[in-house]
């Protein structure tokens, strides 16, 4: 009586009976009102560069379809239809997934996934797509001000709206990383994280492990960026300390920037034989001659390898600030404290010694100077 009971319970509710039986199993049972009968293909999705992988094929029929697979832990997956370009994206936190979408509706909306960690990808792609709109709006006006000769003041007034917006975007991904409850989620959201210094995600990564310690991938991934952040301290960035760099100066006499500590310095590496450099010294020298009675200087960091060639083109561009070379081209002592592989190339140090900016070019070095210059 106990086995014909526990098999009629098995027969009403069978996924659940399957999932039991099989652990990491999963289900989406799903419902495409108007959509024409066709096939319907589940797919793992990687957070890597591997295509994705089918791991199984159902049909729709009267709009009605069910999937599944097994997982070794929660994950990225798709649905993808067979007669249309549209795929949707979920995260199998539960045995059963439920999925809701309009055939005649999928150029403007997206499909729904019944789960709390699919509601919270969705609420985060929701608004990385608002402020990315957003972003893009700010940047096509402020190229329509600059094209069209608008005042210097209020580009800068736009320029500076766009970097606000800039900050809002990336604190939106790193709170995110930092507050989510679902690893994937967390994954997902780096994945966006490119346009955000690395050292400023350490605390939120180091979070993650702290708290998913038994995800696999989200482990693996914590070890790429604990790496990436490491890497980027030990190179000099904004918010780090600059490097000292002592070399000689045109009279042959050893010349410091901690000599210039106090001031707010250019540190700016160029050569005579650089074209871009050369284009770019007007820039600089306007600068320089603007805010030079206002706590500001430059240090050019010369790659030259001739002496003359170095002091002619100092004196040509009239770049009357202190200058450093110990004339070795890219085997400079300065390439490997700085670690840059081009030039023009600049940071732009406090009176203290801190880094606020890196690569300043065109009137970027200006605006920058008369926002903390005032």
């Amino acid at each position: 009586m106990k086995n014909l009971l526990t098999i009629a319970l098995c027969a009403a509710t069978l996924l659940s009976c399957n999932n039991k039986n099989e652990p990491g199993k999963f289900i989406v049972n799903g419902q495409i009102s108007n959509a024409p009968d066709q096939k319907i293909y589940l797919e793992e999705l990687f957070f890597s560069e591997k295509n994705p992988e089918v791991l199984d094929t159902g049909e729709i029929k009267n709009g009605h379809f069910t999937v599944s697979a097994l997982a070794v832990e929660e994950g990225l997956y798709r649905i993808r239809l067979e007669k249309d370009s549209a795929f949707f994206v979920l995260i199998n936190d539960k045995d059963e997934i439920g999925f809701t979408a309009d055939y005649n509706k999928l150029a403007t909306e997206a499909g729904t996934f019944a789960s709390p960690a699919n509601a919270s990808l969705k609420k985060f792609l929701d608004g990385i797509r608002s402020q990315r709109i957003a972003l893009e709006n700010k940047s096509a006006e402020l190229r329509q001000m600059t094209a069209s000769g608008q005042s210097d003041s209020l580009l800068t007034l736009n320029k500076n709206e766009l970097a606000e917006k800039e900050v809002v975007y990336n604190h939106f991904i790193s709170q995110y990383v930092d507050t989510t409850t679902d690893p994937v989620v967390a994954m997902f959201a780096l994945g966006y994280s490119q346009t955000i210094e690395p050292d400023k995600l350490e605390k939120p990564v180091a979070g993650l492990a702290a708290r998913f310690p038994k995800h696999m991938a989200l482990n693996s991934m914590v070890a790429q960026y604990n790496q990436l952040i490491a890497q980027f301290k030990a190179k000099p960035h904004e918010g780090g300390m600059a490097p000292e760099i002592n070399l000689p100066d045109t009279t042959g006499k050893p010349f410091a920037l901690s000599m210039l500590k106090g001031k707010y310095v250019l540190v700016d590496f160029w050569a005579s034989w650089c074209a871009p450099c050369r284009a770019e010294n007007p820039n600089v020298v306007k600068a320089y001659n603007t805010f030079k009675d206002k706590n500001f200087t430059v240090l050019g960091v010369s790659l030259d390898q001739d002496k003359g060639q170095w002091e002619n083109a100092i004196k040509a561009d009239s770049l009357d600030w202190y200058h450093i070379s110990d004339l070795k081209y890219w085997s400079s002592a300065a390439v490997k404290l700085y670690g840059f592989d081009g030039i023009p190339y600049n940071v732009l140090v406090d009176p203290t010694g801190k880094i606020i900016a890196m690569n300043l070019r065109g009137d970027a070095l200006e605006s920058k100077l008369a926002g903390i210059l005032k």
